[in-house]
């Protein structure tokens, strides 16, 4: 696996680049679609890669050991076989996934011990076996174990939190260097920088992250309810001390306008359930505003979804008859929403890339803030 960085903003730290794996290229930046549980939900393959065309996607490790399992994913000969997704997948550790179980987990320096949500039996992750579960799913790219902090965290909470993600970065370096590939091609890893809004913690844990040389870095425990500002200021400390030569990757994060500032202060990696939860709540996002669908006034708007036509839903169904769909609680309606809003997420990031490799990526995206910032 090689990364390529092909230019860097002069006005900004926004940076274009392309990922080499064994299942193809990634141009960064780029937007990972969230298929949890080995699917995009409510979007078929082929719509995926012939309509939204991402380059990589995302897949859930807590989930997929949940369920089908490892044993069944092993069968299968791996999770892109099992999906039937020639492309590239990332799986983040499961550590997210676990800490949204408040209730129904000890963490201790072991690892983690929480009931399942589907039917209450217990379970443990430790560094170790969380390097031998992602060695069977086996996506391209894997995520180390982290504890992921709550917002808002007291400062003694998230150094004691970050310096144990830390030691339990080195145990899964450790036991994924004895743990051999199940599968005919490469995985790499990215260790996780945490230290909650804490500047000299964030500063801490990325020299740390640093130190380890990994191909790509990520940045965890954001997006978990701080103001956007306290984010942008936490990934600008990261990104100081951070290597240019490796992709960063920004868990879980977010709005598109989100998603502009953070390429601008130099990330290259996003995912975000956001276009998919939010398109099957009727939220619909453009690049001049979001629209509630829902709302009374699209009742007799014959228009297009979306007049610039990204997807091919854009322009085969109009505004009143997605209103239609969803006030009738019709399947279809979330599926249409869910490709329009990736397809504009996909577009964005590509868009934006664009913007990069020409040189005037600053004004274009003060100019696309602008536009979003609103509610059609």
């Amino acid at each position: 696996m090689t990364f390529d960085l092909l230019h860097t903003d002069p006005l900004s730290q926004a940076r274009a680049g392309k990922i080499f794996t064994d299942h193809g290229v990634i141009e960064t930046p780029i937007f990972m679609p969230v298929g949890t549980v080995a699917s995009v939900k409510g979007v078929h393959q082929r719509e995926l890669k012939q309509d939204i065309n991402p380059d990589i996607i995302l897949g859930n490790t807590y989930h997929l050991y949940l369920r089908p399992q490892t044993e069944i994913l092993e069968k299968a000969g791996g999770l892109h076989k099992f999906m039937n997704w020639d492309r590239n997948i990332l799986t983040d550790s499961g550590g997210y996934q676990v800490y949204s179980l408040s209730g129904n987990r000890k963490i201790k320096e072991e690892g983690v011990k929480f009931k399942s949500h589907i039917d209450g039996s217990y379970h443990t992750f430790t560094a170790e076996n969380v390097m031998e579960i992602q060695r069977s799913i086996g996506a391209d790219i894997i995520m180390a174990f982290d504890e992921c902090t709550p917002y808002p965290c007291d400062y003694n909470y998230a150094k004691r939190s970050m310096h144990m993600t830390h030691r339990w970065l080195d145990r899964c370096i450790k036991h994924l260097n004895k743990t051999p590939l199940k599968y005919d091609y490469g995985q790499e890893l990215f260790p996780i920088v945490q230290g909650s809004t804490y500047k000299d913690l964030r500063k801490q844990s990325a020299e740390f992250i640093a130190s380890k040389d990994a191909f790509g870095n990520a940045i965890g425990g954001l997006s978990v309810g701080e103001p956007a500002e306290e984010m942008y200021a936490m990934t600008d400390v990261v990104t100081a001390v951070l290597p240019k030569s490796k992709p960063r990757y920004l868990m879980g994060v977010g709005t598109p306008i989100n998603i502009l500032e953070n390429i601008a202060l130099g990330i290259d990696m996003f995912d975000c359930v956001m276009p998919t939860r939010n398109a099957r709540n009727g939220m619909l996002f453009t690049a001049h505003g979001t629209i509630n669908i829902k709302n009374q006034k699209w009742k007799d708007d014959f228009s297009p979804i979306d007049e610039m036509g990204i997807t091919f839903v854009d322009t085969e169904y109009s505004k009143a008859y997605l209103r239609h769909l969803f006030s009738v609680n019709e399947l279809l309606g979330k599926q249409i929403a869910t490709i329009h809003n990736l397809g504009f997420y996909l577009w964005l990031v590509r868009e934006a890339r664009k913007h990069i490799l020409a040189g005037d990526f600053y004004d274009w995206k003060t100019k696309m803030v602008n536009q979003m910032n609103k509610r059609l």
